[in-house]
Order: structure tokens, then C-alpha cells, then sequence
């Protein structure tokens, strides 16, 4: 074997480059002048390449348009400069690790006839140029031509590398040997040492143990096994049973203040479906959940698997929906975080049942303060401190949303709503309340084959196969980690836990399992489980359940010869599942494979004896024996004792003399109410031909909508709505009013879809608590009996969902010590319905301005209360009185009069009312339809002084009760009327549309005297609405295109459409014409 080096100038464009250069500014490192750059293809092969080969090798790895910048020698190893001093740097994949890119790039290679590749590893070659003169200023740091590190700082490193699969190369590489040896299986000894032994390598592992699980492991291996464990096994129990995998906490017994209360957390939430099952297909217990769907015109090829024609089909499709968070790895490390978190969602999707169809993906983060550089938000808290294991909050905000979407446009798949959040303060109890273990949740949607809902048992003689990308030393133990409080685990072992994404080996292996799937009652798969957290050593487990296999843990495939079998068996590379297939049908699978170019490999068999047995071929031994139903099957509960903690809440208390227009350019700015044009640009939200509604809308397509809608077909009109709602701030006052206000939201949004009826509403709920800290599991225990109450009474229902409890993370205090600061409790409701007809769906911007009017509904009857709102969060308070969804039976009935509009086309626009109020409410609208409006609003009774006055328009126009406002043409009002009265939901005509771009707001006292409280240029407004956005989007784009598009914005005036012909009628024999243009499609 030899290495042939080629070059490829540069790695970095101009504006990357600047981007780099201003980092380094921002993190201290030194004052660099310039930086050079080149890529290095260090190349493996088996013998010297003829001309022809070394000319096919240089067409392939060359830029097309660009052969001047792709060389045999370095652009970089001749001097820059006389005067100045020059470090070169090179940084790329380690020895032992072959990157998927490797993979990919020697597959192409082998089918262009290069077969002596064996392997290509694409290294970073960095020239830094730095002025002579600059130097003296440096002598502190001992810079000198052979010591280029020691003045370059660890924050350098981490901007240009990452540490887990990457190094730097000191000189360039002659070979990728290693001479690494993996390291051995070993027994803990509890029979010598006792409890003890597990205690210390629970510690060194970060195994996450807590005295229950010690106890009962201590006992099954000592007591009812009679032999000491593995440390394989020790691994494995810890990941495959950590809280992560199997959530103690929702199914345990709650000692609630003292006393046991009846029904565990999954049966309280369960209640609603159970009493009202409806349409719903799969449910709590599966990788999605599903409802009923309806039959589709499809298209699907005559010979799945096979090069053949592709033809229409009636089949009938189920909905599918899932969803999840990656809090811990966006956490630690906010790119590769997020991208595995929309991968494993996305496996998610093709895990149900026996394969799902991937659609469409959600997304949302919830970091802390933003502290953008020079960009002062007066409600941040300038003198909080972060923790160094974590990244900051606003590389988590970009970082961790360039990773979900760079990951979704190399998959394939839209991201076609989402939130965001920014939120860190200091609570009257002297708590510090932020998310510095952030929240990166992640959504899909999708649609299975009705045929294909249930998986079969596992039978002996069934085959365990695997398949998908190959095994690395990556995502060591994140199912233990993501368990903890972020801080109590070592920052090294956090590190490892993080997982590193492939988008590319998941778009294969999804051809396959789509080809699997178009097979029908064929289809070759008997059951499907997406590895995740544990890796092997959960997913085997969950598949073979309770039948039991025999595993050969060496035919598993390695991208890493120097692995472990810990791990192999634990480590949480992605890009994988593990399928049953029967033997007969192993040969047809095979061919699949081979067609998409996706390794696979049969690991074992089923045993029917209800063991997980683990050999190694190696050398005979068995690091892992255990019986499958004593760790995996019927296991007592825990026990958890809650007590409640009240709370200590303040009233709201704004400033005396609060300028509304002041008020409102700051609640404009908070991320969770501005625009968030800064994660729609850089994301896909219609590839696939089956998106009818996404984030964006209006004639500049601002991101104001509240559902998402896809259609099932190309060919039908039949789909899906989707909608979020959450609510976190309010749970700092009360969790049950924030849980009732969360299905509110997710309902006042959904609601603008029609859908096939409001008890087909099925949802996901997702919890984000730090639910193990004192008095957090009694309010999460108190949120839960409130959505349950709230969804019987509203005849929806919860049909499956996740949980992240150790929600809180330690930073460093004032004094030395740390302090544990929580993350705000969070409730993250995805509701999704059955449509039957996806044209009919209402977005918020207005339609008619000049000549359609508004009207609105008031879901709070008359409350406008102000706690855990954007205002008060803007004014550093909270508040002490949280909205509340008193009344369900007015959103029941104003939710089915809304769907009756939509069906009689009597509404032109829709929006809710939520973060910011009504004020941001019918901002919003008036923004996306780049038009003015003219509202007058009535004032409450009030006898009270001026003062009291002003406080009451604030709260009319801050409050955040739930509501809806509807823009309507003035000849349909008398039917809309009419509507809304036989289903006894009050409404009131708040006032007019404007082609005017102004927005003028005005109140009218119960004398009928008139105020104006706002009157303003619309574009104004919308540039403040706009400007965090910007902020965050010159971060992460070159600076001068992000302020060219915020200033063609404001005055921007939208596409005008006209007709450049005279529509003529189609001749008939045209029409009548059998003959039809013919596709071939060429992948």
C-alpha cells in the first residue's frame, strides 16, 4: 500500500475566510493577517496507476470549472511572503477511521474502474500569515516556527477541527496505520469487591447509575446469575436501561407530598386515547405512531428493486408522526448534534411498523440569552456565566440549526415548520432559569402502508441483519449522558457521547427500505428498529425481544479496525437498522443493497431461547450472556418521591410611564416573536413535490404560518396538517396552565387546515424538564393531569411521544462554586389530522387589503393576563398570573365554527394569537400581506385612574391569552355571523386592510371616546421585526448579502403576476390524445 497525495485550492472562500478571520477575533487568538488554504487528497492504493487511471483519478476529484486549482503539488508549501512569519497547519480524519466520505468517494471510484483505490481521506491544510512586526508583541506565548500551537488556542482548534474524528497531522501522512490494538473485555469483579466495584466503574464509564440500578444489578449478577459481569454487560445495561431508553419516570410509582397516588405518568396521559381511541393506528408503541389515512394514487415501480417502469397504484396510506429531541449532543456539540437528531428522527419514520415514507420534518432550539456581539438586547443578563464542557448559547442557536438543515437538504427532506426560543433570567426565588442545556426537538412526518402497520413476532431461524453505514468510535454512551444533569458526567466522556451524522448512507439505506416497502405484501422485512441510543446494544435487544439470538459481534461492519467490542457493541453510529428477515427472503434483500450501494450484514440468528448471547469469533468468549426478560422484560418500577415547592412569583410591574411603541420594538426583537428568516433560508422546505403549505407565506414569503399541510400523492388531494404548540415560560408560573395553554396553541394553529374533524386530532408530547430536582416532578406531575383533563375534554389525544428529564446543567458561580441552573420546563405538543383536501388551507397573510376587514375571537373571555409573556419577558420579570384555556368548550366550538368557514370559503386569512399578543397577532398579518391596517379595539370597564388606563391597553395588546383574528370580504359577514352564533362563539369587528402600508391602532373607552396608540409606517415596524434575524443571519452568510436583503426588504414589493398570452380553450383532440410524453429517469 502507498498514499498519493493530490491538492485542491482553496477550503475556504472569500467570505468563509472572513468569517474564520473575525472568529479568531472574537475568541482572542492571535492577530492572523491572512489565511491560505488547500485541501489534501491523501489516497490509498494497492499499485502505481497507469496514465489513464491517474487521468480518470484527476477528472474525479477536480473541480469541473476550476483545473487550475487542482494540482499533484501543494499550492501552499512555497513562501507567501518575504516579511511575514508562516505556520502551516493540516488537520483531517483520523488514521483509524474511515470517513463516509472515503466510502463514497472509493465506491465511485471502483465504478469508474479504479480498483486500486482503497481508500481517499480529504485533509485541511491551513497557511497562516502573520506580519513580522507583530511578533515581539507574541514573545510571551513562545511563538517560534516549530511550536505553531502554543500560541494558537484551544478556542482556534475547535473552530477549524472536530476533535472526535479528526487530528492534526504534524507532518503529511505516508499511511493510515495505526498500530492501535482495541482494547480488551474484561470482568468487574463484584464477587471479590461487592457493590463497590460497580460504583467505581460507573463512575469511570459515566455509566449514569443511581443507587436502584446498583442494587438491582448487583443482585441479578452476584445473587440470581452467580458470576461476575462483563464490562461489555456493565455498558450495555447502563445504556439499553438508562432513562433515556426507558423512561422510569413516566411509567414508575409517584409518592406525590407524601402520598402514592393511583395511576403512573404514561397511564395518566394515555387516558384521553384510551377513552376515545377514534382513528388512531399505532400508539405508544412503536418507533411513530399512525392514524387512518386514505386510499392514494400513487406511483410505484412495476419491479421493486429492479430497474423497471414505474406505474399508478390505489393504495391505502396511513398517516405517520414522530417526534423527538437531541438536547444533550446539540448541547456539547451543536452541529453533529442536530444533524443526528433529524437522522434518528428520520429513522424514526422508517422504523414503524414494517417501513415507513419519509415527508417532512419540523424543527425548533431553545437556547439562553443570544448575547449576539454587538447587538445589546436590555433584557440579557450581561454578568451570567456559561460553562466550558457546553457551547454558548448562540453557537448552539446557529450551529445546531445549521446541522438539522444541512442534514435535511443532503437527505432529501423538507423542514417545514419549527420554533425557536431565547430565555435566561434570574427568578424571584434567586433560581437562575435558563437553557443552557438547550432543547433541538425534531419532527417528521410521513405515511406507511396499510398493509405493512403491524411487525411480526421474532421466530427461531429468523436472520438479525444490519444495515446501513458501518460502525465508529462515536457516540460513546449518549443514552447514559443525555440522562444526566449536564456537568456531573466527565467533559471528555460528554464529548464521545455526541454522534456524527451521514445524510448521504441514510438516503441509500432509505432507497432500500422504500423498495422493501413498494414490494407490498412481499416486502421482505418482518420487523424494523432504528439504532439510536445504545446503540447495538439496545436496538439487538429491542428486535429479538423476548425470542433471544445468538450475535457474532465480529460480522458486524467496522469503519474502524481499532474498536472495541464495548465498542462495537455500544457506540451510537448512525445511519443504521436493525431488520428481521427470513432466510428465503435474504437473497432478494441482498440485491437491494447491492443495487443502492448500502453494506449490510446478517449479525446473528434467533435463538428462541430468550437470551441476548454475544460471541467473538476471535477467540471463543462470550462478553455478553444474559436473559432477556430479567433486563428487558417484566423489571419492578422505581419509586419517586415529589413534593411541590410553591411558588414565589411577583406581579408584573412595568414602567410607570411605558411607551407602547417602546414596548413594542422590544418584544419585536425577541427571537421567539421575530422573524425567522435566519432558519428558513438556509433550509429545503419543498423538495419531494409534496408540500402544500410550509413556514413561509404571503408575497414575501415571511414565516408567519401556523400549520403545516403535505399531500400524500402527486396525483390526490388528500394529506396531513401539522402543527406545534409550547408554551415554557408559563410553566414558571404554572405548569397546568401552561400545559392547557400549550394544546391551545397547537390547536388555534392547526385549526387554519381543514381537516377531516377536530376528534381527529391526534398529537405527540414531548417533555423537557428537569424533572428529578426538588418540586420540578410534582409540577410535571400536576402539567400532566391538566393535559389529559384538557384533551378529554376536547375529545383529542396524545398517541405517543418522548421525554428529556435532566433538563438543568452546572455552571460556574460567582464565588467558585457551581450552581445548577434548571432549564425552563417545556411542553412541546405536535398535533397532526387527516385533510381531505389540501387546497383548502388558510394562511395569515392578508389577502384583499383595501377592501377586506377583520375580525376576532376572544378565547380568554375578557382575562388579558400578562405573566411568562413576551412583554414581561422583554422587562426582565415574569409575572405572577399566567393565561389559562379556562373555558375548553369555547375552543371546541370555536375550532369546528372556524373549519366551517374554511369549508364554505368564506375566510381569506387567519391568524392566532400567541407570543406578543394580539398587537404582534395582527402585525403579523399585515406584514406578510405587505399591506397596512387600521384596528380599533374597546377598552374594559374600568373605573380606575389613568395609570390603570395605560395598563389596561397594555394587556389588551400584550396579553397572550389564546384568540384568533380572520380577515374576510364585507358581503360574507352576515354568513360568518350567522355561523359563529349557532356554535355560540362571541367575535367582535376589530376594524379594516389598508393598501396603505400603515398600521394605525386606536382604543375606544366605554364613554366612545377614541385613542390612538399606535400609528406607524408598517415597514418600520416589520425592518424591527426583521432585525434579530438579521443579526443572526450576518453570522452565519457573508455580511454584506444578509444587509443587501434586509434593505431590499423594506421596501420590497412582492411578484406581480400577469398573463404575457390570451388563454385559449385546449382542443378537444388534443385532450382526447392517448399518446403521452414518456420519462426516463436517471439516477
Amino acid at each position: 500500500m502507498s498514499l498519493l497525495h493530490l491538492y485542491l485550492t482553496p477550503v475556504l472562500s472569500e467570505a468563509g475566510k472572513s468569517a474564520l478571520l473575525s472568529d479568531l477575533k472574537i475568541n482572542s487568538a492571535p492577530d492572523i493577517q491572512d489565511i491560505l488554504t488547500e485541501y489534501c487528497y491523501n489516497i490509498e492504493i494497492t499499485g502505481p496507476l497507469t496514465s489513464g487511471e491517474f487521468k480518470t483519478l484527476h477528472w474525479l476529484l477536480s473541480e469541473t470549472f476550476m483545473p487550475e486549482n487542482f494540482s499533484d503539488k501543494s499550492f501552499l508549501d512555497h513562501p507567501s511572503s518575504t516579511v511575514d512569519r508562516q505556520f502551516l497547519l493540516e488537520f483531517g480524519p483520523r488514521m483509524n477511521f474511515t470517513t463516509a466520505w472515503s466510502t463514497n468517494a472509493v465506491s465511485i471510484c471502483h465504478a469508474c474502474g479504479l480498483d486500486k483505490v482503497t481508500r481517499i481521506e480529504r485533509s485541511r491544510r491551513y497557511k497562516l500569515i502573520i506580519e513580522d512586526k507583530k511578533i515581539g508583541s507574541w514573545e510571551d506565548k513562545e511563538i517560534s516556527t516549530s511550536q505553531p500551537l502554543n500560541f494558537l488556542t484551544s478556542k482556534f482548534l475547535e473552530l477549524i477541527h472536530d476533535r472526535m474524528t479528526e487530528c492534526l497531522y504534524p507532518e503529511p501522512l505516508s499511511t493510515f496505520e495505526t498500530g492501535v490494538n482495541p482494547e480488551p473485555v474484561f470482568e468487574v469483579p463484584l464477587k471479590e469487591k461487592g457493590r463497590s466495584a460497580l460504583e467505581e466503574i460507573n463512575r469511570e464509564m459515566g455509566l449514569g447509575l443511581d443507587n436502584w440500578d446498583i442494587d438491582y444489578y448487583y443482585n441479578l449478577f452476584v445473587n440470581d446469575i452467580g458470576r461476575n459481569p462483563t464490562n461489555v454487560e456493565c455498558f450495555d445495561l447502563s445504556q439499553s436501561n438508562s432513562e433515556h431508553s426507558r423512561h422510569w419516570f413516566f411509567k414508575g410509582r409517584l409518592i406525590v407530598d407524601g402520598k402514592e397516588v393511583p395511576r403512573n405518568l404514561m397511564d395518566i396521559i394515555r387516558q384521553p386515547l384510551d377513552a376515545l381511541p377514534g382513528n388512531s393506528i399505532i400508539a405508544f408503541k412503536d418507533n411513530s405512531s399512525a392514524i387512518r389515512g386514505f386510499d392514494v394514487p400513487a406511483i410505484v415501480p412495476d419491479k421493486p428493486g429492479e430497474f423497471s417502469r414505474f406505474k399508478k397504484a390505489l393504495l391505502n396510506y396511513h398517516i405517520i408522526l414522530t417526534a423527538e429531541t437531541h438536547n444533550f449532543p446539540s448541547g456539547v456539540a451543536p452541529f453533529p448534534g442536530a444533524e443526528t437528531g433529524t437522522g434518528g428522527r428520520i429513522r424514526d419514520i422508517q422504523a414503524v411498523g414494517r417501513g415507513g415514507l419519509v415527508i417532512a420534518g419540523t424543527a425548533a432550539y431553545c437556547v439562553g440569552n443570544l448575547r449576539v456581539p454587538g447587538y445589546e438586547l436590555p433584557w440579557e443578563d450581561n454578568s451570567f456565566r456559561y460553562p466550558d464542557n457546553l457551547a454558548s448559547p448562540l453557537e448552539i442557536e446557529i450551529q445546531a440549526s445549521n446541522g438539522a438543515s444541512d442534514y435535511g437538504n443532503k437527505f432529501g427532506e423538507p423542514v417545514i415548520q419549527g420554533y425557536t426560543r431565547s430565555f435566561g433570567m434570574r427568578l424571584p426565588n434567586r433560581e437562575r432559569s435558563e437553557w443552557i442545556k438547550p432543547i433541538m426537538f425534531t419532527g417528521g412526518i410521513g405515511q406507511m402502508d396499510a398493509r405493512q402497520t403491524e411487525k411480526e413476532q421474532p421466530k427461531k431461524g429468523m436472520l438479525v441483519v444490519k444495515i446501513g453505514g458501518p460502525a465508529y468510535r462515536i457516540g460513546i454512551g449518549g443514552g447514559a449522558a443525555s440522562s444526566m444533569i449536564q456537568g456531573e458526567n466527565i467533559a471528555e466522556l460528554d464529548f464521545n457521547a455526541v454522534q456524527r451524522g451521514d445524510a448521504e448512507m441514510e438516503q441509500k439505506l432509505n432507497r432500500v427500505i422504500r423498495a422493501c416497502i413498494e414490494m407490498g405484501g412481499s416486502n421482505p422485512i418482518v420487523s424494523i428498529h432504528d439504532q439510536g441510543a445504545g446503540g447495538n446494544c439496545n436496538v439487538v435487544k429491542e428486535i429479538i425481544y423476548p425470542a433471544g439470538a445468538k450475535i457474532d459481534v465480529r460480522k458486524i461492519q467496522l469503519g474502524d479496525r481499532t474498536l472495541s467490542v464495548l465498542e462495537i457493541w455500544g457506540a451510537e453510529y448512525q445511519e443504521q437498522n436493525a431488520l428481521l428477515i427470513k432466510p428465503e427472503a435474504i437473497g432478494m434483500f441482498e440485491a437491494m443493497c447491492l443495487r443502492e450501494k448500502v453494506p449490510y450484514s446478517v449479525i446473528g440468528s434467533i435463538t428462541g431461547d430468550g437470551y441476548i448471547v454475544l460471541h467473538d469469533e476471535t477467540d471463543g468468549s462470550t462478553p455478553v450472556d444474559l436473559s432477556l426478560e430479567k433486563i428487558l422484560g417484566d423489571m419492578p418500577q422505581k419509586t419517586f418521591h415529589l413534593d411541590r415547592i410553591p411558588p414565589e412569583n411577583r406581579p408584573l410591574q412595568l414602567p410607570e410611564n411605558i411607551d407602547i411603541k417602546e414596548a413594542l420594538a422590544r418584544v419585536l426583537r425577541l427571537v421567539s416573536v421575530g422573524s425567522k428568516r435566519f432558519l428558513t433560508n438556509k433550509v429545503d422546505r419543498s423538495v419531494s413535490g409534496l408540500i402544500a403549505q410550509q413556514q413561509c407565506t404571503g408575497p414575501l414569503q415571511l414565516t408567519v404560518s401556523d400549520a403545516a399541510v403535505v399531500s400524500q400523492s402527486h396525483f390526490g388531494s388528500t394529506g396531513s396538517a401539522i402543527s406545534i404548540g409550547e408554551q415554557p415560560i408559563k410553566a414558571l408560573l404554572d405548569p397546568s396552565a401552561m400545559a392547557r395553554m400549550t394544546v391551545a396553541e397547537a390547536l388555534t394553529n392547526i385549526i387554519w387546515a381543514k381537516i377531516t374533524g377536530l376528534e381527529d386530532i391526534k398529537c405527540s408530547a414531548n417533555w423537557m424538564w428537569a424533572a428529578k430536582l426538588p418540586g420540578e416532578g410534582a409540577r410535571l406531575y400536576d402539567a400532566a393531569i391538566a393535559l389529559s383533563d384538557i384533551m378529554t375534554a376536547l375529545g383529542i389525544a396524545i398517541d405517543g411521544g418522548k421525554d428529556s428529564l435532566s433538563m438543568a446543567a452546572q455552571v460556574p458561580g460567582s464565588n467558585g462554586e457551581t450552581e445548577t441552573v434548571k432549564s425552563p420546563p417545556a411542553l412541546v405538543i405536535s398535533a397532526y389530522a387527516p385533510c381531505p383536501d389540501i387546497t383548502k388551507v388558510i394562511t395569515p397573510d392578508i389577502k384583499r387589503p383595501g377592501q377586506s376587514k377583520l375580525i376576532y375571537i376572544d378565547l380568554g373571555n375578557g382575562k388579558n393576563r400578562l405573566g411568562g409573556s413576551a412583554l414581561a419577558q422583554v422587562y426582565s420579570q415574569i409575572g405572577n398570573e399566567s393565561p389559562d384555556m379556562d373555558d375548553p368548550g369555547l375552543l371546541k366550538h370555536s375550532f369546528n365554527a372556524v373549519q366551517e368557514l374554511i369549508a364554505n370559503k368564506l375566510i381569506l386569512a387567519g391568524h392566532d394569537r400567541s407570543d406578543g399578543g394580539l398587537i404582534v397577532t395582527l402585525l403579523e398579518m399585515a406584514f406578510a400581506g405587505n399591506c397596512g391596517i387600521d384596528i380599533e379595539l374597546t377598552k374594559q370597564k374600568d373605573e380606575g385612574r389613568e395609570r390603570r388606563d395605560e395598563n389596561n391597553v397594555i394587556s389588551l395588546l400584550f396579553s397572550e391569552e389564546a384568540g384568533l383574528v380572520m380577515e374576510y370580504l364585507p358581503e360574507d359577514e352576515d354568513k360568518i355571523s350567522e355561523i359563529l352564533k349557532k356554535e355560540n362563539v362571541p367575535f367582535k369587528i376589530i376594524g379594516k386592510t389598508l393598501k396603505e402600508k400603515n398600521v394605525k391602532i386606536a382604543l375606544r373607552n366605554p364613554h366612545s371616546e377614541i385613542r390612538t396608540v399606535l400609528n406607524e409606517d408598517m415597514r418600520v415596524l416589520r425592518d424591527t421585526w426583521e432585525e434579530t434575524s438579521y443579526q443572526l443571519e450576518r453570522l452565519q452568510v457573508d455580511p454584506k448579502c444578509a444587509e443587501e436583503e434586509r434593505k431590499s426588504n423594506f421596501n420590497r414589493k412582492g411578484p406581480g403576476f400577469t398573463l404575457s398570452f390570451t388563454p385559449e380553450q385546449t382542443p378537444a383532440a388534443l385532450l382526447e390524445d392517448k399518446a403521452r410524453p414518456r420519462v426516463a429517469i436517471v439516477r
